[in-house]
């Protein structure tokens, strides 16, 4: 089986399986964050210019901004992992 993605936005698209972590832009530490991975050449924007309303942090410790939110996303990346049935 291929590598599954999701849609960021704006036509783009990241591998689940390196997703670690979804945030809300609006901490003072998750703007460090992304400051500190912006001097590193860490950073990917794919806000396209718009308002950034989610930080993806990827295993590679890339940090990848998307102009969709935070709950979106979440339920992307939860849509190939049903909910387990109890027997």
């Amino acid at each position: 089986m291929g590598a599954a993605f999701i849609n960021i936005g704006f036509g783009g698209v990241v591998a689940k399986q390196r997703v670690i972590a979804v945030i809300a832009p609006d901490s003072s530490p998750v703007r460090r964050l992304r400051e500190t991975a912006r001097k590193e050449g860490r950073l990917v924007d794919a806000s396209h210019g718009r308002r950034t309303r989610a930080i993806i942090v990827t295993d590679s410790n890339h940090v990848v901004l998307s102009a969709v939110g935070t709950e979106t996303i979440a339920q992307r990346l939860n849509d190939d992992f049903p909910e387990e049935k109890e027997s």
